[in-house]
């Protein structure tokens, strides 16, 4: 029987068969696992997911789990949040459980975004958490430099994760070989690899692997990266395209929109932070960094304490405020998600257990606004997503709009208003103009200026170079006074209307 390539559809749990290449009869795979007992994991796995709560697989890993324990080549497509990083690392270390370690990496998972790789990282190591040491896990895009990464490499991990970028400048370097040991390649968001620039560095990567090897890609979408890269990796592919919505039901995600002129917006976050109109961990979109850094001084004034997550700053430190995030040192969080491509907080990075998702300025496109809501409402958790227009934004809101009617497979709009009357806040607008105005260019810029110092003295990477030559460090410190904005003391009387 010729090899085949079968493209699947979901919608809702009807599954139909598109298009078979190559297959001259019908031909019968597993369609999927409905509880993780069936799949025939070992009880080690089965005990970290019932650690995880992970009570059930989701659509995604309910087919792609026995596909790839059948030993398939996959590309497998879903949404944010559907449960990827769970689909494809079950089954590699059901595989590596049952083979015995040979000194050499056996596994290797790749990501565009170093953030990525250290979300997929703590995924399988909690997964390992009762295999003993059974399996060894590296990191190679931890450290700032190769140094780290040579030192991880003189006892190979069985299963490797790391950046496209490292992993082939440590081939390069003749740290590592995968051209003999290697048996399973995952490369997650793979419709992100290419458009980060690793298009060359994977293909040195390739024609450094074995002949034959099982290859496994995920990506939100189809994309004509992922058709490219496909055709470099893949090998008679079974193509797994779950096409649900690619937002939770309204049952479990409530999208609300408001319209409010722009100067009310700093009103209404006011508002709905200091009489603690949400509760739970949230996430504020705007469109630039300089708005995430008004925000922060914004709120700050009235003792709301907030941070951002700035594109600019190293990556060990975006990692390391996300980690904070996921653990509830802090609550509230601002991002950005402009021209940075190489960050964009939308997108793939995996905060945990979110709440609320408020989009403070609107999206500038659907996909953006699907991965910005996208953060909540995750796995069975129930999420709010807020949206604040101004008639600025009005254009643009209808025409998101048109584009999520197709994407959400319904005729209706998908927006509820927010019931909200502005009025009653009439007593808070001097306090929170007074407060936004004083939040200048000049304050911003400050404070961004010292948020890089201090990342900068917190850098591993020049510890070393700021103990031997301690006046760079002084003049780090002792430079200029930074401007911050005039706290007025009414401003952090507790309302009236505050209710804790």
């Amino acid at each position: 029987m010729e090899l085949f390539q079968i493209l699947l559809l979901l919608k809702g749990s009807t599954w139909n068969w598109l298009e078979y290449y190559g297959v001259s009869s019908f031909i019968s795979i597993n369609m999927g696992s409905t509880d993780f007992n069936s799949m025939g994991l070992d009880d080690r796995l089965l005990e970290s997911v019932a650690e995880l709560g992970w009570s059930e697989p989701t659509l995604i890993q309910s087919r792609a789990v026995p596909l790839i324990l059948e030993g398939k080549d996959l590309l497998a497509r879903g949404r944010t949040g559907s449960g990827k990083t769970g689909a494809f690392a079950l089954p590699v270390l059901q595989r590596l459980l049952l083979g015995e370690s040979t000194g050499s990496v056996r596994a290797l998972f790749l990501a565009p975004s170093r953030e990525l790789v250290q979300q997929i990282h703590g995924v399988v190591r909690s997964l390992l958490s009762h295999c003993g040491r059974s399996i060894s896990i590296g990191n190679l895009s931890m450290g700032e430099n190769l140094e780290a990464g040579r030192a991880l490499l003189k006892t190979p991990p069985d299963l490797l994760v790391s950046t496209p970028g490292r992993l082939w400048s440590h081939i390069q370097a003749k740290d590592i070989d995968l051209s003999s040991s290697l048996e399973i390649l995952v490369i997650d968001e793979a419709d992100l690899t290419f458009s980060f620039g690793y298009e060359s560095d994977l293909k040195g990567i390739l024609i450094n692997l074995p002949s034959i090897y099982q290859s496994v890609l995920t990506s939100a979408t189809l994309s004509e990266d992922v058709n490219k890269l496909k055709k470099l990796v893949l090998h008679n592919p079974v193509i797994l395209q779950l096409e649900e919505p690619q937002l939770a039901e309204a049952s479990q995600l409530a999208q609300y929109l408001i319209k409010i002129e722009e100067e009310d917006k700093f009103l209404l976050i006011y508002a709905l932070f200091k009489l603690r109109l949400i509760q739970g961990k949230t996430i504020i979109f705007v469109n630039n960094v300089d708005r995430c850094y008004k925000i922060k001084l914004f709120l700050e004034q009235f003792g709301i304490p907030v941070c951002v997550l700035n594109s600019e700053l190293p990556a060990a430190s975006r990692c390391h405020i996300v980690t904070q995030f996921n653990k509830g040192i802090y609550d509230i969080i601002v991002a950005s998600d402009e021209n940075f491509l190489h960050c964009r907080i939308s997108r793939g990075i995996d905060f945990q257990f979110v709440s609320n998702v408020i989009n403070f300025d609107f999206p500038l496109d659907v996909d953006s606004y699907i991965h910005r809501v996208g953060r909540t409402a995750r796995g069975n958790n129930t999420g709010t997503a807020l949206s604040m227009i101004a008639v600025k934004e009005m254009l643009r809101l209808e025409e998101i709009e048109e584009e999520l009617k197709e994407k959400m497979y319904t005729e209706s709009s998908v927006f509820r208003p927010y019931q909200f009357k502005l009025e009653e806040l009439n007593g808070f607008r001097y306090r929170t103009r007074d407060a936004w105005r004083g939040v200048t260019k000049i304050a911003i810029r400050e404070a961004r200026l010292k948020e890089l110092k201090q990342e900068i003295l917190k850098s591993t990477e020049l510890r070393a170079h700021f103990e031997d030559n301690p006046r760079d460090a002084q003049i780090l410190r002792h430079d200029k006074s930074l401007f911050t904005v005039k706290h007025q003391v009414h401003m952090k009387k507790r309302s009236r209307l505050h209710n804790p």
